[in-house]
């Protein structure tokens, strides 16, 4: 018997019905949490939950780059700031360097805060639309 979860169910389905936009910000605010947890973990001597929480960052991170719009002139730039920040979480974890997590987190907060201005916007924008209506 499946024991009904109601966090779990509105993460699916907040996971469902999300825009792409706003599944980017969760990338943004999934990786900072990992880097987060890794810290903390690096912090505690926990190495093994470091390490694997530092991978799933890195994973997110994996897919931002894969996924950039290389049509979009300034997804050269964002590609090379994902790699930066993916190097410093290499490095940081192989070193147990925790201002290494520190840098890459900056540049993905970074991220974060203009994806998340730019949702409003778009969102402002749709709402002036249905008000010309």
């Amino acid at each position: 018997m499946a024991i009904n979860n109601p966090y779990a169910t509105y993460q699916n389905n907040s996971v469902n019905t999300s825009t792409p936009g706003e599944l980017t910000l969760m990338l943004y605010n999934g990786c900072l949490k990992f880097i987060e947890q890794g810290r903390r973990a690096l912090e505690a001597g926990d190495i093994e939950a470091k390490n694997t929480a530092i991978q799933k960052a890195q994973a997110i991170i994996s897919e931002l780059m894969v996924t950039l719009d290389k049509s979009v002139p300034v997804s050269e730039n964002m590609l090379i700031l994902y790699e930066f920040a993916n190097s410093r979480l290499i490095d940081g974890n192989i070193q147990n360097d925790a201002a290494l997590f520190s840098e890459a987190a900056d540049i993905i907060t970074e991220f974060r805060d203009t994806w998340k201005q730019v949702i409003q916007i778009n969102r402002q924008k749709q709402y002036a639309n249905v008000d010309e209506i």
